[in-house]
């Protein structure tokens, strides 16, 4: 009774999430979404690979001559403009 999904009951699922949540925001959810995919990627493969290098690492006390690790920074999607850094304008030195 449930396992059986046809092309008409997908279509109504469809028109159903248009009449819901618009077109208008449909690809803004969607670029969100993917954005979301990408940073928790990012973060479980930082992740496995800390878990790695510390498994390479000796038991033993730390040794004074190591520097602590570098923190991670998220990088952005390429025309991502929502996370960008705001730019300072250059400013109006001539008199009128």
């Amino acid at each position: 009774m449930f396992g059986r999904l046809g092309a008409p009951e997908i279509i109504l699922i469809l028109v159903v999430i248009i009449l819901l949540f618009g077109a208008k925001k449909l690809p803004d959810m969607a670029r969100s979404l993917g954005k979301s995919a990408r940073i928790l990627k990012s973060e479980a493969k930082a992740m496995k690979s800390e878990g790695q290098d510390n498994a390479a690492a000796p038991a033993g006390p730390p040794s004074t001559d190591e520097q602590p690790p570098a923190q991670r920074t998220i990088q952005a999607a390429p025309g991502d403009v929502t996370s960008s850094r705001p730019v300072t304008e250059p400013t109006d030195t001539t008199k009128r």
